[in-house]
């Protein structure tokens, strides 16, 4: 008797659907906790043991449910204060609560105050500075803590321009002089001067995005991977489209290389710089590599 063409799928694909479901019904139930549950409690709620829930979001989502939940209370924290919503009361129905230690974190997680979020950056001062470079002109702007934002553009007008888009209250402050140094740390490398881009950043991003771009950081100088070994790195062979839109999100590019992922098939992919600029950026590590010993 002959076997029929199709089959049923295999073992690892029902278990990575069923995992999906399970990640799936635990984001609603979720909703009904006014804080981020215990994996515990948030267990019981869904109906599964805890190392059951566990397991399938680092899996499906390559985040623990902790940091999900986590990531889950920070963007509607946002989302809530931009909407303009007194600061307490966004942080309470944010499941943050109103203590100065929960103000606090929030704090940490929003790279500032959440009031100053509020307000679309009013109050929190950006230092940036401009120069022209072989791949266009070139900014960076930066935090107290660290940069915050490298873009490259055509025109002059249109890199300042690109960083008001989030920030749009923000006082931008330009300073040539302060920020020299970080300029110049870029400006090697596109000379094939340098190869490690080490300046402190201040990324504010989603929990996942942030196991992306550590990630990228561990690229070597003049190697690349693709969006699909990103995702099997990090346990998730299925999340290369959330792999690609993190490496899309990435704010500092160059700093955290996202030039260095590519598609599987060679292609280049995608990149937030321009497609001709990844193309050059990989061109020129490939040109200086043999250059340098770590």
């Amino acid at each position: 008797m002959e076997m029929p063409l199709t089959a049923e799928p295999t073992q690892r694909e029902g278990a990575l659907e069923s995992e999906s479901a399970l990640v799936k019904r635990a984001s609603e139930v979720l909703e009904n906790f006014e804080t981020v549950p215990t994996l515990v409690c948030w267990s019981e709620a869904v109906g599964v043991e805890p190392y059951r829930l566990r397991a399938a979001f680092k899996r499906i989502l390559g985040v623990s449910p902790r940091r999900y939940a986590e990531a889950v209370r920070l963007e509607k924290l946002k989302a809530r204060l931009k909407n303009g919503e007194e600061v307490t009361r966004a942080l309470y129905e944010a499941g943050y609560g109103s203590s100065s230690r929960l103000y606090e974190r929030a704090k940490q997680k929003l790279g500032m105050t959440p009031g100053a979020y509020r307000r679309g950056g009013e109050g929190e001062v950006i230092r940036y500075a401009t120069t022209p470079s072989p791949l266009g002109w070139l900014l960076v702007a930066a935090t107290e803590k660290g940069v915050c934002s490298v873009c490259l553009r055509d025109d002059l007008e249109e890199v300042r321009r690109a960083l008001r888009v989030e920030f749009s209250k923000a006082n931008l402050v330009e300073d040539a002089e302060g920020l020299k140094g970080y300029l110049e740390v870029i400006l090697d490398y596109f000379e094939g001067r340098a190869v490690h881009l080490d300046l402190p950043v201040d990324l504010r991003v989603t929990a996942f995005q942030l196991q992306v771009l550590e990630l990228l950081r561990r690229i070597p100088y003049g190697e690349t991977r693709s969006y699909s070994q990103i995702a099997e790195n990090l346990g998730n062979p299925k999340a290369v489209r959330a792999v690609a839109q993190a490496c899309a999100a990435n704010p500092v590019p160059i700093l955290i290389p996202c030039h260095r992922v590519v598609q599987k098939d060679g292609g280049l992919g995608g990149y937030r710089l321009g497609l001709e600029r990844k193309r050059a950026l990989l061109q020129l590590e490939q040109q200086h590599k043999g250059e340098f010993i770590d």
